[in-house]
């Protein structure tokens, strides 16, 4: 039977067909060694081929031609499609759903309408719509179109929307003001490369246009962020915390084709404070004792009494002043710092301890008051005040009686006279 090949204006034909079909997922289909061996069987197998390459084209375009697109709701997202060369002066638009009449959301020519707004890089050859304000009803099954003569070319795109918020699990970090605290976070090892930062609060969608610091500047201010690769974390360092430290962070990972990674971090900054406070008043002139307890396991450390608003900023007053002396009592776990003759300018906040590195809990604060005669005036004044209400009543009687009696006295001396 004599073999027959098909035709090559057929051929061109069904390129040209196929390759509008598929232009812009370039796909190339060659038919340069098919061969019948009858006239029946050729157009039946033409019949068979055509059916085939319409489920692979089908098949290649949903593979190849989906958009994967995600947004967070409440805020905007861009959707941006590619064209060929050639399509540059073309109208583009974006539809939903099955892209009927009443589907088409914005196109070219009409750049803004409503919640979308779409710009066209001819240059690049992408076409980009931008949709605002996401709610729940916008995740779906969208189509870039480029309108031409005959079909238009399109491109699917499935939207799908997240939460605003992260995450199930939350990390809590405690530390106390003036202190210094990491944070580790941890990502996986195809992240290596990629830009690593951390911010404040729970928006995922804004967290790196407000990031404290990224591993692209690595200082900044109070914050340092180390990258380890090796072991796949990061930590960011912060320097001098405060309680306004307090809050909420996320630690986030850059994606170039899909949402960040997030993990979250609860960070309390407590208040430092000490063992216990006390306020003790002094008189001008006069000696003090303050006695300063630690704790048992400091028995071996350098105890100091340090003067100054703040901790981080005070002076050691036994090593400068020769009015002060301290004395260790490791048996009960305290010292006690004696002041020879207080000074009015002696008043002030004292800060005694036995640890050099400031740890929580290891001082007392003390609160000195110096007057010239505040003791003597109060002491006065409280035995004045128990005198008064010492006196009885019928003492206060007799203060009156007595006068009438003595009169009476007077009075029957004269008549005797």
């Amino acid at each position: 039977m004599e073999e027959s090949a098909i035709p090559s204006v057929l051929i061109v034909q069904l390129c040209t067909s196929l390759h509008i079909a598929v232009k812009d997922h370039s796909v190339c289909l060659t038919f340069s060694n098919l061969k019948f061996q009858s006239a029946k069987a050729k157009m039946w197998s033409l019949q068979n081929l055509l059916f085939i390459l319409c489920i692979v084209l089908r098949c290649v375009t949903s593979a190849v031609g989906v958009i994967h697109v995600t947004g967070y709701v409440g805020r905007e997202v861009n959707v941006s499609c590619s064209y060929n060369e050639g399509y540059e002066s073309y109208e583009k638009y974006l539809c939903k759903n099955d892209c009927g009449s009443d589907d088409v959301l914005i196109t070219t020519s009409n750049s803004v309408k409503n919640k979308y707004r779409v710009h066209d890089d001819k240059t690049a050859r992408i076409f980009t719509t931008t949709i605002t304000d996401l709610q729940s009803t916008d995740a779906g099954k969208y189509w870039c179109g480029v309108t031409r003569t005959g079909n238009d070319i399109y491109t699917k795109v499935e939207l799908k929307l997240v939460r605003d918020s992260c995450c199930d699990t939350v990390t809590k970090v405690q530390s106390y003001e003036g202190y210094s605290e990491s944070v580790s976070c941890r990502y996986e090892s195809q992240y290596q490369n990629s830009l690593k930062y951390i911010c404040r609060g729970n928006q995922p969608s804004t967290c790196l246009q407000d990031a404290l610091i990224t591993s692209d500047t690595k200082l900044n201010g109070r914050f340092r962020l180390d990258d380890d690769k090796v072991l796949g974390t990061f930590t960011v360092n912060i320097n001098s915390l405060t309680q306004n430290d307090s809050g909420s962070y996320l630690c986030g990972v850059q994606r170039n084709s899909e949402l960040d990674v997030f993990s979250a971090i609860e960070l309390e900054v407590e208040e430092w404070c000490c063992v216990k406070s006390t306020k003790i008043n002094g008189t001008a002139g006069h000696p003090l004792t303050l006695q300063c307890p630690y704790p048992p396991q400091h028995w071996d450390n350098r105890k100091f009494l340090c003067k100054g608003d703040h901790r981080n900023n005070c002076s050691d007053m036994v090593a400068s002043q020769s009015r002060f002396t301290l004395q260790d009592d490791a048996a009960s776990s305290s010292f006690i710092v004696r002041i020879t003759k207080l000074e009015a300018a002696d008043g002030g906040t004292y800060w005694c301890g036995s640890d050099s590195q400031w740890r929580f809990g290891n001082y007392t604060k003390i609160e000195l008051s110096v007057c010239l005669h505040c003791t003597s005036n109060v002491s006065l004044g409280t035995t004045a005040e128990t005198q008064r209400t010492q006196i009885p009543d019928s003492a206060l009687c007799v203060v009156h009686v007595a006068p009438s009696v003595l009169l009476l006295m007077s009075v029957l001396v004269i008549c005797c006279l």
